[in-house]
């Protein structure tokens, strides 16, 4: 006689809820990712480095074209609220405090790597097309080296560039930004 295991997945109401009850804590470097509760990688000093590179370059750069927002949920689906280490979003007058930004709200994602790229690639990627994120940008500290994901779909994302340094690129959906990989990278 086999025995079936099935997995209880929670939805972000009820991640929330375990956070109200003290169950998770503020503290907890954990993400929703297809109703399962995933612990996050430390932040190394070379990963907070990076991250506090992006936010002062897209800060000056885009102003009042896009909200700059820096290790916040962005709400992909009932079951999944990841916390990407930077976000451009689309300008709201409330700046999203009524409710965490959607995936239609959100014009360009980062997500930057030193130990987590394998699960960067092969578990959130795949999420972020899912929902129609029309660009993320995945930072490769280990590699020196930014991929760029555009054309989402519900198979991924169907052009894929790599960026090193001596190169420029720029927001799909603000071409004007232009960024050279020695600002991001260090």
């Amino acid at each position: 006689m086999s025995v079936q295991i099935t997995k209880r997945l929670f939805t972000v109401t009820e991640y929330y809820q375990m956070a109200q009850a003290g169950i998770l804590s503020e503290d907890d470097r954990v993400e929703l990712l297809e109703g399962e509760i995933i612990e996050m990688s430390p932040i190394s000093s070379r990963h907070a480095s990076c991250v506090s590179r992006l936010n002062y370059v897209l800060q000056s750069r885009v102003q009042d074209r896009a909200i700059v927002s820096v290790q916040n949920p962005v709400r992909l689906s009932e079951h999944s609220e990841p916390q990407p280490d930077l976000t451009l979003l689309r300008p709201r007058a409330d700046f999203y405090g009524v409710a965490h930004p959607q995936p239609q709200d959100v014009l360009l994602l980062v997500e930057v790597c030193e130990t987590s790229t394998h699960f960067d690639r092969r578990v959130k990627l795949p999420l972020y097309a899912k929902a129609g994120i029309p660009e993320v940008w995945l930072v490769d500290l280990t590699q020196q080296q930014i991929e760029v994901y555009r054309s989402p779909s519900q198979q991924g994302y169907s052009q894929i560039q790599t960026f090193v340094r001596g190169q420029s690129l720029t927001v799909e959906t603000l071409p004007e930004i232009e960024l050279n990989p020695e600002e991001i990278l260090g």
